[in-house]
């Protein structure tokens, strides 16, 4: 079962669950163990919804017996990934983290997904429960978005994040280049004439980005190689591609599952990618909320702290509990 608004749309989705076709499918961040939701994409009717299903339906126990790092462990790895990008002098490796909250109580799972909606309707918003795992998320990086009439294929490069009050510093402009550079040159493979915008803020909730946007006309038999190409983009992993998911492996205490992946919506019109970031995985029993951030040889560890403190809000705060 899944629920999912389009960003700028309010109109809410689901699937027919007819099990001879799949239309959105969950790729993790790697691996091929996809969650695929059967069926066609209908639109539910907001005002006829009592979101029972979703009500009714238990969420897995937590039978993982993960230990979310400290803060002290949290700054000491970061050292050692500063360390590994000095010795290896990369543009920028992404370090990422589960923040694990326990004493939440009983989640109002219809109060939660309704407050992630009206929070960001810029973004993609989804809940689902697909047997022994649940997501919620809501974010807005497109991977990128096919239109199956015009062949025209967009996409964009999103790093840096500031709260909506600070100034960018060097730091940030820096680790939106090479995201940008990488983007780029993938497109020129496919596409001789690729459109560029100028570089600008991103808001989304709290928090902002430095965005740019990427237009081309492709030829549709190139989308699956180009989307291969581009996922993981280095906003999720870092540059050079393999070499940074290989560190990740060593370094980062948890797989990041679906986290950092992406999420493939095919409508009769498009095909949509998008990139699974503000998430988290819910349990009966505790709430896995992942969160990372760009690290380059510039980055204080105690703000890299902060920052992924501030993304985790972008999920807590529409959190709800139900009360008796």
């Amino acid at each position: 079962m899944i629920y999912f608004k389009l960003p700028f749309d309010e109109n809410l989705y689901s699937t027919d669950r007819n099990p001879n076709e799949n239309h959105i499918i969950f790729h993790p961040f790697e691996g091929m163990e996809t969650v695929e939701h059967h069926g066609k994409i209908i639109t539910i009717k907001t005002e006829e919804t009592d979101f029972s299903e979703l009500i009714n339906t238990s969420l897995p126990n937590d039978s993982n017996h993960y230990i979310a790092e400290t803060k002290d462990e949290y700054l000491k790895n970061l050292e050692d990934v500063i360390d590994v990008i000095n010795k290896n002098q990369l543009p920028k490796l992404v370090y990422s983290r589960r923040k694990i909250i326990t004493d939440f109580g009983k989640i109002d799972l219809k109060k939660s997904f309704t407050n992630l909606c009206n929070s960001y309707q810029n973004a993609f918003r989804y809940i689902f429960i697909n047997g022994e795992t649940s997501w919620m998320g809501a974010f807005s990086e497109v991977l990128g978005k096919f239109n199956k009439n015009t062949y025209e294929f967009e996409t964009m490069s999103l790093a840096g994040t500031l709260p909506v009050s600070e100034s960018w510093s060097e730091k940030e402009i820096e680790e939106q280049k090479p995201v940008t550079e990488y983007i780029r040159n993938i497109l020129k493979n496919y596409s001789e004439y690729p459109e560029e915008s100028e570089t600008y803020d991103h808001i989304s909730g709290n928090i902002k980005h430095l965005r740019t946007d990427f237009k081309a006309r492709i030829n549709p038999e190139n989308l699956d190689s180009i989307i291969q190409q581009l996922h993981p983009t280095p906003a999720v992993c870092g540059i050079p591609k393999n070499f940074c998911k290989e560190k990740i492996r060593e370094l980062e205490k948890f797989p990041r599952e679906l986290y950092a992946g992406y999420i493939k919506v095919e409508t009769e019109e498009s095909i949509l990618y998008f990139v699974n970031l503000r998430c988290c995985k819910l349990y009966q029993d505790s709430v896995h909320v992942f969160v990372g951030g760009g690290i380059t040889a510039q980055s204080s560890p105690e703000k890299e702290w902060q920052e992924t403190e501030l993304k985790s809000e972008a999920i807590l705060k529409n959190l709800e509990v139900i009360t008796d």
